[in-house]
């Protein structure tokens, strides 16, 4: 499955941008912090060219692909969630080039504050693109016939949670992400650099509850895991 994503899809909202910027949710940003991003959203909504796709993987094909270079945590949720799992979709997304270009050169011509905002509209925007293949992946696996009443589908990335970033290596390989225009550089670093690529994992919610503990929680800087759960509780409680 490959798609396109409208800019309106994936345009984040201001809040997700100020905390990404790392402005409290209950300051108040000031006029011309909050002109900025206007100014990124309209440079964002016209530079975007949001694409995605994924592919179905069975439980043996995606245990190669997760064990990658055999770089990951010993014990990590993917590897106890995955076995657990009903469908398995490995999938990646972009904003494209013309966005990332455009950071690189406000950032080259020393126009700072324009592109630190649009940098970070681009990264939770990248974000919202990766949520929206999500949600579809899941909508078209219901709409062919997967009816699990409590069932979920999240995402997961190589970087993240255990999975070492080489393991992009044997995603590349198996997906071949490069039919929208991704590549993967020798660090494992994709090009546009506003991509996201992992896995989409499908099965009954609660193989996704998991306590983060694991010794390279004490690592992270985002603990996003935590949303996600909580995200999942409420999606339960529907």
């Amino acid at each position: 499955m490959i798609v396109s994503f409208a800019p309106a899809e994936i345009a984040p909202l201001r809040p997700a941008v100020l905390a990404q910027l790392g402005v409290p949710a209950r300051a108040e940003a000031p006029e011309r912090s909050l002109a900025l991003l206007d100014e990124a959203a309209a440079l964002f909504a016209g530079l975007v060219a949001a694409k995605g796709v994924s592919e179905p993987i069975g439980a043996a094909d995606f245990e190669a692909v997760y064990r990658g270079e055999g770089r990951n945590a010993p014990d990590s949720p993917v590897a106890a969630i995955a076995p657990r799992a009903e469908h398995l979709h490995l999938f990646a997304v972009t904003l494209g080039e013309s966005l990332s270009a455009e950071i690189r050169l406000r950032f080259a011509e020393d126009d700072i504050a324009v592109a630190v905002a649009l940098d970070a509209t681009a990264s939770v925007a990248a974000d919202e693109a990766a949520e929206a293949l999500e949600r579809r992946v899941e909508a078209d696996l219901r709409a062919s016939g997967w009816a699990a009443p409590d069932g979920a589908a999240l995402r997961y990335s190589p970087g993240y949670c255990g999975w070492d970033v080489t393991g992009q290596r044997a995603l590349f390989a198996a997906l071949r992400p490069g039919r929208i225009g991704i590549t993967l550089n020798e660090s494992c670093l994709m090009q546009p650099l506003k991509s996201v690529s992992g896995v989409v994992i499908a099965g009954p919610r609660a193989i996704h509850r998991f306590r983060p503990t694991y010794p390279f929680c004490d690592d992270c800087e985002t603990r996003t895991c935590r949303d996600r759960l909580r995200g999942l509780a409420q999606r339960a409680a529907v």
